[in-house]
């Protein structure tokens, strides 16, 4: 119960602050999100602080690379050949 209601307490700042466009309210749901699962894992000990910045950061690479490669699968099934 404490944790949705944090999520909540997010989202109607989020709303009180202005944020309407869909785009900024996802990416602020996965920031807050991710802080929340960084939290997590930091309380969890299950690795030191500079171990934990390293994956991250690794996890982040990864992110982009995957978006990147959706992004150009995209861009090749839009692509229509011409005959």
């Amino acid at each position: 119960m404490k944790n949705s209601k944090f999520v909540f307490d997010k989202i109607t700042k989020l709303f009180e602050q202005g944020l309407i466009s869909s785009k900024d309210l996802t990416n602020e749901l996965v920031t807050i999100l991710k802080s929340k699962r960084d939290e997590i894992v930091f309380k969890m000990k299950l690795t030191s602080k500079d171990e934990f910045d390293v994956l991250s950061k690794r996890v982040e690479n990864l992110e982009k690379n995957f978006e990147k490669q959706n992004l150009k699968k995209k861009k090749k099934i839009k692509q229509a050949k011409r005959s």
